[in-house]
């Protein structure tokens, strides 16, 4: 039977806008061919694949059911919401000797049946934003009666996970592309912990390169086996530059977390790479950042441009000394050497950097704040959502200067800066507030013993990469990130001190792993743990990961 040349064209509403918003980006054939033949083993496999679209998945399934000598002619099961897309389905099974079987409905108002071999195929991807009103709530209730709660930030591809093993018998199948996010994102936790839970065996490829330009998203395959036959305790993790290398994949890494739910950034590391951190950890030598203080988020304005100014424009502005606070500027540019002194403000702010925040206390403005406010009630700052929940609205809430300064988007990795000058921070950065018993220490050394290998390996591993190759570490992340212990520095202090200048001036010249390796020498350097060879392994782990976050930049279409 051949296609509809008519059918096969898109439905008049299927702009590319509607097939965004309902997560539809299609799949390429090397990845469709591939997860269909890890998938379906005998010639009797039932499959089912869940957001069908145009049965790309179910297309590659008739063709892997015939070579595996199924009767004829072989019967595939679909779910699609969007009508004409189901209608193409069939049509295309068809076309190809195979009986479908495509339900047109929401998949999550499908009571889930536990009949299928395997399941198979690529979930939409709708962000929380997007992923609203009752569609959310019946995803987050199907995922629920699976013992998953998801939060509220949770986007439609989680729920989709969870829903699609369910319709697995014992020992199915689950083969889907799922966003990278699966790996890192706070929200899948209980995700990452399902799977590790109900299924026997575990294996990831994870690609280099952008495989789905459209989407603008990295992807990972999931191949997930044995549903309810066992507990995983370790992922098999391959990688691949791009759809054409799923033909000959190189030799897999073991992955084995600690805890399941936790990131699972961890999976490209070589394991000899992650035993120097066990030990030290289990040694007392190294400890989350979270022993050493507290990481929270900086001051929210609502308008920067507004609010932050140049001691310059705040004198032009005849601004008095009582309506501005001191602070870090926008950005974290400044903060990439030890300290951000009282100089270093002051040069700041003479080369026109914004080190001032308009914030006027007390009932009483003077004429020139007032005038400052009107103008920007004349250019409706005050109607930003930020501003117009406050009272008055030019009044930003203030959080303390804190004790270190933390990078949160970071090209290299990111860096601890001690806040000599005592300013405060905006949301461009972090602040670590350090325990009272910790301060002298922390404020002293930590941003120095901070930049030693482990610690930055570690950093790729509990942050995530952002658009532009970029390593982004929120608060809660930060708390997990290992630090050396104040022990540890305590006991190195001496050899600290004495490298600080050397590091100061490799920072200053830009020369950040040179600077790493006089810390590690510092810190490791007549100590058995973590050895030289431990060393040479953790750095080439991270060398691999920040490359890899790099090369996917430059694939962004």
């Amino acid at each position: 039977m051949s296609i509809v040349p008519e059918l096969l064209e898109r439905a008049a509403d299927d702009t590319a806008g509607a097939r965004k918003a309902r997560g539809a980006f299609f799949t390429p054939p090397a990845i469709t061919r591939f997860l269909a033949q890890w998938a379906i083993r005998e010639g009797t496999d039932a499959v089912l694949e869940p957001s069908a679209g145009d049965a790309a998945f179910l297309v590659e399934a008739v063709r892997r059911l015939r070579d595996l000598g199924a009767a004829e002619p072989p019967a595939v099961s679909g779910i699609e919401i969007h009508p004409h897309s189901a209608e193409v389905g069939r049509e295309r099974i068809q076309s190809i000797g195979g009986s479908p079987a495509l339900i047109v409905d929401d998949f999550f108002n499908v009571e889930p049946e536990a009949r299928f071999d395997a399941v198979i195929g690529n979930p939409p991807y709708i962000r929380y934003q997007q992923f609203t009103g009752e569609a959310r709530a019946r995803a987050r209730e199907a995922a629920f009666r699976a013992g998953v709660a998801l939060t509220g930030l949770a986007s439609s591809w989680a729920a989709f996970t969870v829903q699609s093993a369910l319709h697995l018998r014992p020992g199915g199948r689950l083969g889907l592309v799922l966003p990278a996010e699966l790996l890192s994102v706070n929200y899948a936790a209980p995700v990452r912990r399902f799977l590790f839970e109900r299924f026997a065996r575990l294996e990831l490829v994870l690609f280099t390169e952008q495989v789905f330009a459209e989407a603008e998203a990295d992807v990972v395959l999931l191949m997930a086996s044995g549903f309810d036959e066992g507990t995983s305790r370790h992922a098999t993790v391959y990688e691949t530059t791009n759809a054409a290398g799923l033909t000959a994949l190189p030799e897999g890494l073991t992955f084995t977390p600690t805890d399941p739910s936790d990131k699972w950034n961890a999976a490209l590391v070589d394991p000899d790479a992650i035993e120097p951190l066990h030990s030290l950890r289990e040694a007392g030598s190294f400890v989350p950042l979270k022993e050493w203080g507290e990481t929270t988020l900086g001051i929210v304005t609502g308008n920067n441009g507004y609010f932050t100014l140049s001691p310059e424009r705040a004198a032009k502005l005849k601004l008095d000394a009582s309506e501005v606070v001191p602070l870090s500027p926008p950005g974290s540019s400044h903060l990439r050497g030890l300290v951000l002194s009282p100089e270093l403000i002051a040069e700041l702010g003479a080369a026109g950097r914004a080190t001032l925040m308009f914030r006027p206390t007390g009932d009483a403005l003077s004429a020139a704040a007032k005038r400052y406010v009107r103008s920007g009630e004349r250019d409706r700052v005050h109607e930003a959502y930020k501003c117009r929940t406050r009272s008055p609205w030019y009044r930003v809430p203030l959080v303390p200067p804190a004790d270190l300064l933390l990078t949160c988007m970071n090209a290299d990795t990111p860096r601890l800066t001690t806040n000599e000058a005592g300013v405060h921070h905006l949301n461009s950065v972090h602040g670590v507030y350090l325990d009272a018993a910790l301060r002298d220490l922390g404020q002293e050394l930590l941003p120095l013993a901070a930049l030693n290998s482990v610690t930055v390996l570690n950093a790729e591993m509990v942050g995530r990469a952002y658009g532009g190759g970029i390593l982004k570490i929120e608060p809660r992340e930060a708390d997990r990130w290992a630090m050396p212990s104040p022990a540890l520095v305590r006991e190195r202090a001496g050899v600290l001190r004495a490298v600080r200048e050397l590091v100061a001036a490799d920072l200053a010249e830009g020369r950040l792993w040179h600077a790493v390796h006089r810390v590690d020498d510092a810190l490791f350097g007549d100590r058995e743990l973590p050895s030289a060879a431990d060393l040479q392994a953790v750095r080439a782990a991270h060398t691999r990961l920040m490359e890899r976050r790099i090369a996917r930049s430059r694939t962004v279409r």
